[in-house]
């Protein structure tokens, strides 16, 4: 691999974030995944974007054969991995026909992934695993450079945890910033109106020599601390199997690889933070993570590891008195009067983040106070 194969993948990945503001962080994960060849999980609503950014990368690999499929419970298997072929059938041998099927596609894409039921279930967890299409006697390697998955909700059904636990790296992909919207709007219509030649590539030999590139890279320096750190989680009731531990030393790689880095240094295990299981873990997450990160300045340090997710309560304290004001103090109209109500909810939900506990409570107070007033004037 030279830097020209990391060049290139960055160009793409930047290009994509400019055509999805506020998605830098779920764009910079799944380049991550990429050339560690490991699976993302995207938990969110409808409408967040989750499915255009995946078909995006997808159109951004050159000559790859992508697929895409919207999962339901009545899905088939012939639906995923293709139909049995009528003429080997007849001569009394069962083969499937995977032409623009999964076992053929080098980037996919499953949403709603938990709609899987029993008869696809168990060739899924062999395929997101073993990188394996399996049916009958017939064995096919799959050449997937990655798979995504994605949701609106995280599984409640237990039989459905082993296919969580196959998506080694889980994000969740929220609305943006109403202050955004109007950058969203105008990056939306650009790529609607964008020319496919104006999009930057790259082939996926390239991506393979990155991915082979990641195995060499030095994790010295940092495995004593991520030793620790292993440990620390599982205290804190993170569940870190021996097994996802080895798998997360190659997303570590990968964040050093992806600034051009031939050893591993501490802000890399910024990449622990989407390891989690339910959503109460993130908070936990962020907080032993960012601890550790803050006590090293590095300048050649992922930009991820850099950006610190969780709120200040005093920020968020600022938002709210300020969204109040403009309340009493002003005369609005039925539209701004719905900015400043898609402002609030975005506020409260940042509100749920933060961990001291009596800033928690006095902030949430104030907000419900304010959404009290509001419903009064409805």
């Amino acid at each position: 691999m030279t830097n020209t194969n990391i060049e290139k993948l960055n160009q793409v990945l930047n290009h994509i974030k400019s055509s999805f503001v506020g998605k830098d962080e779920v764009i910079d994960l799944l380049g991550i995944c990429l050339i560690a060849k490991e699976n993302a999980f995207l938990l969110g609503p409808p409408g967040t974007a989750k499915s255009a950014i995946i078909r995006s990368l997808s159109q951004s690999i050159q000559e790859g054969k992508n697929f895409e499929y919207l999962l339901t419970r009545f899905t088939e298997p012939n639906e995923i991995f293709g139909p049995f072929d009528i003429r080997k059938l007849k001569e009394g041998e069962l083969k499937t026909n995977t032409e623009g099927m999964l076992p053929e596609a080098s980037m996919v894409f499953l949403d709603e992934i938990f709609n899987a039921n029993s008869a696809i279930l168990n060739s899924l967890l062999m395929a997101l695993n073993e990188r394996t299409f399996r049916r009958g006697r017939e064995t096919k390697k799959i050449p997937a450079l990655m798979f995504v998955g994605a949701s609106n909700l995280l599984p409640e059904d237990e039989s459905l945890n082993a296919l969580l636990d196959r998506f080694l790296v889980r994000v969740r992909c929220d609305y943006v910033n109403p202050d955004l919207l109007e950058d969203v709007l105008l990056a939306g219509r650009k790529l609607e109106n964008q020319d496919s030649t104006e999009r930057p590539m790259i082939f996926p030999k390239e991506i393979i020599a990155i991915q082979q590139e990641t195995r060499t890279v030095d994790l010295a320096p940092i495995r004593k601390p991520y030793v620790d750190l292993i440990h620390n989680l599982r205290n804190t009731g993170v569940k870190v199997s021996d097994r996802r531990a080895v798998k997360i030393q190659n997303l570590i790689a990968a964040s050093a690889i992806m600034c051009n880095r031939k050893s591993a240094i501490l802000s890399d295990l910024w990449v622990l933070k989407y390891i989690w299981d339910t959503e109460e873990q993130i908070e936990i997450l962020a907080g032993v993570i960012d601890s550790i990160i803050e006590k090293e300045e590095q300048p050649d340090a992922h930009p991820q590891a850099l950006f610190n997710k969780i709120p200040k309560a005093e920020e968020l304290m600022k938002e709210v008195n300020l969204l109040k004001a403009k309340w009493e103090n002003e005369t609005l109209s039925f539209e701004e009067q719905n900015v400043i109500k898609d402002k609030l909810r975005y506020v409260q939900t940042r509100a749920s983040w933060i961990k001291n506990q009596e800033h928690k409570q006095h902030l949430t107070t104030e907000i419900e106070t304010l959404w009290h007033k509001i419903l009064q004037a409805v």
